[in-house]
């Protein structure tokens, strides 16, 4: 598994090759692209405590770390960085498994779903 190149040294969080590209082409398909990033997250709840969540955003805080990833730009909150610490995300296709999926070392115990961690 090879990640991209990340561009911000005081980001620990990467974004594979295969979730690049995935992710620019959902890009792409928004009917507005201008200035769209990707919001990465982790938020109180889940069966295990707390829970990842993605999605695009315009809005961007002064304080949220900011990290190019070719094309794509991701964005963390300072809240959430602690818990992606040297997380990464990937996308997978195929007939098991397909879609986004976060590993994160900081995670002690998730649940079942893969959603939530504590």
């Amino acid at each position: 598994m090879s990640l991209f190149a990340v561009t911000d040294a005081s980001q620990v969080f990467t974004l594979t090759d295969a979730a690049v590209e995935k992710v620019q082409g959902l890009i792409s398909a928004e009917e507005t692209t201008d200035d769209l990033v990707l919001r990465v997250a982790v938020r109180p709840g889940g069966c295990s405590g707390f829970s990842y969540e993605m999605f695009f955003d315009t809005d961007v805080a002064d304080d949220d770390v900011r990290t190019e990833y070719g094309a794509v730009t991701v964005v963390i909150d300072p809240a959430s960085q602690p818990l992606l610490k040297g997380a990464s995300l990937d996308y997978k296709d195929g007939l098991q498994g397909a879609g986004f999926h976060i590993t994160n070392p900081n995670a002690q115990r998730s649940c079942g779903c893969g959603q939530s961690f504590s």
